[in-house]
């Protein structure tokens, strides 16, 4: 089959590209403004990718087009359509599906689906399980929306379907829309017999109302997993607790709460894993932040469901590397380090600075760089917020271009620890401006805001 990606950079549909060419289709795509590291991944693994959205791809003559949720019905000033390829695939009548709806139909069918959903730590929890039952000789397939640094790649199909063994597939599981035609959560499709909910707060802005309507997607996702199924819940979110009170027909296994099935004894970097208030392991391995912690205990408790012991879990997570774009250090000059990290929501944001605070100490000057890029964020949903994430920086540096909303007014809280830039450039010179020999820069965004790692490093050697 050639199927053809509308979107295919985005992390979830370039590793569903991926795992559509180890399955044998033949796979071409088109995004705009094409951009790594997804296209890198593709473009190594054959794959051909052509930028933008034009008609006369309709001549690759597809047997599949498969469409990501970046896509839509939307019309330009002058009244042309912003996708016309998309307007041609239903003038023609062509075939065409969803990236979770196809996924679920060619790649997880026959597979024990493990499916880790939650407004932060999908990427870095899901990466986690996989590692586990890599480590445990199981050989899962997995679609991360990010690269996994002991992976190498986002996706891989892992071993086969076996008569009288069930292969296992372990995926992100995301709550945004699925596709301009199905609004449903991408997570539904997916049919786990185990569901991680890590955490839930409300995100998205541009598609849910309130909290209240991502609550009832993560239901219906309880409601398909079976009842010989695990849910691992995160018994620190009431938000999680509603959403099983409207009905659970699976086992549940709680982790992160004084009473929770699994706990934590500990510093995020060496503590051990008790169930049932019995210790069953030990971690200690080079991750830090206490988000992490409770992702380890998510991770330990769904592998439990699939026979491997938390004692081997916890060996596998020593040698666990995380993903790239997580906490990734990008270079050291002169005693300055510049991170980078995919944190954008203002709970990740702290969460994230905390972990670097814990790691580094009390004496060490910490200064964030970010954008609040994110489709909430740039609606201002959340931009009291900010000052609160932000509390454990000495400096903060926030770049304001393309926001219709007073950054600095939302910063002005924080008083003269906060600047901000209406772009790259003048953020950079602020930046500059203030860093001293021994700082560490953190860098947050989910996206690639403006190369402004390189540009810092460049800046620092001079």
């Amino acid at each position: 089959m050639h199927i053809h990606i509308l979107g295919i950079c985005g992390t979830f549909m370039g590793g569903l590209a991926a795992l559509a060419r180890e399955a044998g289709h033949k796979v071409t795509g088109c995004d705009a403004g094409v951009y790594p590291p997804m296209s890198d991944q593709l473009r190594a693994l054959g794959i051909e990718l052509i930028e933008g959205f034009s008609a006369d791809q309709l001549a690759l003559k597809a047997d599949m087009y498969v469409v990501g949720n970046v896509v839509s019905r939307a019309r330009l000033q002058d009244g042309s359509p912003k996708f016309p390829l998309m307007e041609a695939i239903l003038d023609a009548g062509l075939p065409y599906t969803s990236g979770p709806q196809w996924l679920s139909e060619h790649v997880l069918q026959g597979r024990h689906v493990l499916a880790v959903a939650g407004t932060h730590g999908k990427t870095t929890t899901t990466t986690m399980l996989a590692w586990i039952l890599e480590q445990a000789g199981l050989q899962p397939g997995f679609l991360v929306g990010g690269v996994p640094l002991n992976f190498g790649v986002s996706a891989r199909l892992g071993a086969a379907p076996q008569t009288g063994k069930t292969p296992l597939f372990v995926i992100e599981a995301d709550e945004y829309d699925t596709a301009f035609f199905d609004k449903r959560s991408k997570f539904v499709h997916y049919r786990p017999r185990t569901a991680i909910l890590n955490n839930l707060e409300f995100d998205h802005a541009d598609i849910f109302d309130d909290l209240a309507a991502i609550e009832r997607q993560f239901h219906h996702l309880v409601r398909t997993v079976p009842c010989s199924g695990r849910i691992v819940v995160n018994g620190l979110e009431e938000s999680l607790s509603r959403v099983l009170a409207q009905g659970c027909w699976s086992e549940v296994r709680t982790f992160g709460a004084a009473v929770s099935d699994f706990t934590a004894q500990g510093e995020p970097s060496d503590f051990a894993v008790l169930q049932a208030g019995q210790v069953v392991a030990q971690v200690k391995w080079a991750i830090g932040g206490v988000h992490n912690q409770l992702n380890a205990l998510a991770a330990i408790a769904a592998a439990q469901h699939v026979g491997v012991e938390p004692a081997d879990a916890a060996q596998a997570l020593a040698s666990f590397e995380n993903v790239k774009r997580r906490m990734e250090v990008r270079g050291v000059v002169n005693g300055i380090t510049v991170y980078d990290d995919f944190a954008h929501h203002p709970t990740a944001i702290r969460t994230t600075v905390n972990g670097l605070r814990r790691q580094l100490g009390p004496q060490a000057r910490i200064l964030a760089i970010f954008e609040p890029r994110s489709n909430t964020m740039k609606l201002g949903t959340m931009k009291a917020q900010l000052p609160w994430s932000l509390e454990e920086v000495d400096l903060a540096f926030c770049h304001s271009g393309g926001l219709e909303w007073d950054a600095s007014a939302a910063l002005a809280p924080m008083g003269e620890r906060a600047q901000v830039g209406a772009n790259i450039d003048e953020l950079l010179a602020k930046v500059m401006a203030q860093v001293q020999a021994g700082d560490h820069l953190l860098c947050m965004s989910n996206g690639g805001f403006g190369g402004i790692h390189a540009k810092l490093l460049s800046a620092l050697a001079k």
